[in-house]
């Protein structure tokens, strides 16, 4: 994000206006990574909510202002994970309102992709979505996210391996029933 430290400071001693700042200079970016955690606007605008009750209630205790952006994102890891838990298992993102046409041709092709991964990153953890969301979304080093996550780097590490792995097979698995099809189509009766 790379949050302005003076108004993180101010917002620190009380003052309203500054924190109101900082709430709005983050905002959009942090429901993007809840939404790229949960995969859920209703869930993601609950998680960045809880984040924003945390940074008010412990934004005096922070020590050191020039870390506000790593705080911020480990409170909405962890109020994304907590929304985690009380949802079911999976639920469909729906949204009300009129849809934009896909492009036809190669955009096609595009929206089939993005849909695709789209299924395959909703059968991954909370856990394995939070460590790809921070590494590749946000382009923080493992140590980052390890730290953003308070695991171990060594564990973050493997979250990330499994959690491309898990990815690769959700994807591969996707694509086994369409070369199947395929195959049943040609073959002569």
């Amino acid at each position: 994000m790379g949050t302005d430290i003076s108004v993180v400071r101010r917002a620190r001693s009380g003052e309203r206006e500054a924190f109101d700042q900082l709430i709005d200079d983050c905002g959009m970016h942090l429901r993007r990574i809840a939404y790229g955690i949960l995969r859920d606007r209703s869930l993601a605008d609950d998680a960045v909510q809880r984040t924003f009750l945390a940074i008010w209630q412990d934004l005096p205790g922070l020590r050191e202002p020039e870390r506000f952006d790593a705080w911020s994102y480990r409170l909405l890891v962890r109020a994304c994970h907590a929304e985690a838990r009380r949802s079911p298992r999976w639920m469909p993102s729906l949204s009300l309102g009129p849809q934009p046409e896909p492009a036809v041709d190669a955009g096609i092709v595009a929206v089939a992709d993005r849909d695709q991964l789209e299924r395959g990153f909703r059968r991954l953890s909370v856990e394995h979505r939070t460590v790809i969301v921070l590494h590749h979304f946000l382009d923080l080093p493992l140590v980052e996210v390890a730290a953003v996550m308070g695991t171990s780097p060594g564990t973050t590490y493997s979250r990330m391996h499994h959690a491309l792995r898990a990815l690769r097979a959700a994807l591969e698995a996707d694509d086994r029933p369409a070369a199947q099809n395929g195959m049943a189509q040609e073959a002569p009766h």
